[in-house]
């Protein structure tokens, strides 16, 4: 399987932190601009505000997986997005190319915090296990469990809510995490000619396995 470039798929963190500046009152009355009684002023624009992601729920059975991941943390979103790209597109590329292995789906990754540091490992499905353990590389196992899976089409930077939406139908139907969620990276957010799709025809999958 040709894996595709994964360098933006955490690229939208840097959306999700938004900061407010403060301005200084003294400042402002100094710039102030004094317009005549008479003149009209025209209104500024309506920025169109983003659309909510489609966000469908699907009540189903996981399928058996071999993961291969690296663990990692970062300060920053962008650092975030750096490191996967480099475990994805790299350590994990010429590991799998080197113990003769192939990749079996797409990217996966379980994020630990929303909020810096991140912790997250990043990984890989393939065939079977290496025959010898490698440094710093981790095998992680998915069973077949019962799964609450949110199909979510949207920015990256929406993605949370996909989230919240699974913990709420856990709470509400008196189930608890078997274990942690993870994020699987159906489709690639650009074409084979690196334009950016429709981020609303991009699929992501958020996966909640439940006991």
């Amino acid at each position: 399987m040709k894996q595709p470039n994964f360098f933006y798929l955490m690229a939208a963190y840097g959306c999700m932190l938004i900061f407010g500046a403060s301005c200084n009152n003294s400042e402002s009355k100094k710039n102030e601009i004094i317009v005549p009684k008479d003149t009209v002023v025209a209104e500024k624009p309506v920025v169109e505000t983003k659309r909510g992601p489609v966000i469908n729920i699907d009540d189903t059975v996981s399928v058996k997986r071999i993961v291969l991941t690296m663990k990692d943390s970062a300060l920053t979103p962008e650092r975030v997005s750096l490191k996967l790209a480099e475990i994805y597109d790299v350590k994990l590329a010429t590991i799998i190319s080197g113990n003769k292995l192939k990749v079996t789906g797409m990217p996966m990754a379980w994020f630990k915090s929303q909020k810096p540091p991140y912790f997250f490992e990043a990984g890989l499905p393939v065939n079977k296990k290496p025959a010898k353990s490698i440094p710093e590389v981790f095998i992680k196992e998915t069973g077949i469990d019962s799964v609450l899976v949110a199909h979510f089409y949207g920015p990256y930077d929406l993605l949370p809510q996909a989230y919240d939406v699974l913990d709420t139908l856990l709470k509400e139907r008196k189930k608890k995490l078997k274990n942690p969620p993870y994020a699987i990276y159906v489709d690639a957010p650009d074409d084979s000619t690196g334009r950016p799709k429709n981020p609303y025809k991009v699929q992501t999958d958020v996966v909640y396995p439940w006991k």
